[in-house]
C-alpha cells in the first residue's frame, strides 16, 4: 500500500471505497500500522496506532496534495471511479532500529505530535 505522511504525522492513502480496509475503517475507524521492510536485512520498522477518516471538502483537497507530492501518478488515478482518500491521525507512534547494537527505539503519544 502507497502512503504519504504529513508534516504533522498524519498518514494518507488512496484505496477503492468498495475495499475491504474502506469499509471496514468506516465501521471501526481505530488503526493499526507497521511500517518497514524496504529493503532485505534492515531491521527498522515504525509501528502506528489512531484513527482513520475520509475528510472531504478544503481538507480533503489538502491531505491529496500531501499524497500527491509523493505520488505524482495519483492525479491520474483519481479519475478512477469510486477512487477515495483516508487519513490516519496518529495517537502512537514507536520507531525501531534494530540495525544498531544496543537496538533504538523511540516512541511518541499524541501529546508529542503535532494536529
Amino acid at each position: 500500500m502507497g502512503f504519504a505522511i504529513s508534516d504533522t504525522f498524519e498518514i494518507v492513502f488512496d484505496t477503492l471505497s468498495t475495499a475491504r480496509k474502506s469499509i471496514n475503517l468506516r465501521a471501526n475507524p481505530r488503526i493499526a500500522l507497521v511500517i518497514g521492510g524496504w529493503v532485505a536485512g534492515d531491521e527498522r520498522t515504525v509501528q502506528c496506532e489512531g484513527e482513520a477518516d475520509e475528510p472531504t471538502g478544503a481538507e480533503r483537497a489538502r491531505i491529496t496534495e500531501v499524497y500527491y507530492s509523493a505520488y505524482p501518478d495519483g492525479r491520474d488515478r483519481a479519475k478512477w471511479p469510486g477512487l477515495t482518500y483516508f487519513r490516519v491521525k496518529p495517537a502512537w507512534i514507536r520507531y525501531s532500529d534494530y540495525n544498531r547494537n544496543p537496538p533504538e527505539i523511540i516512541e511518541f503519544e499524541t501529546k508529542d505530535l503535532t494536529h
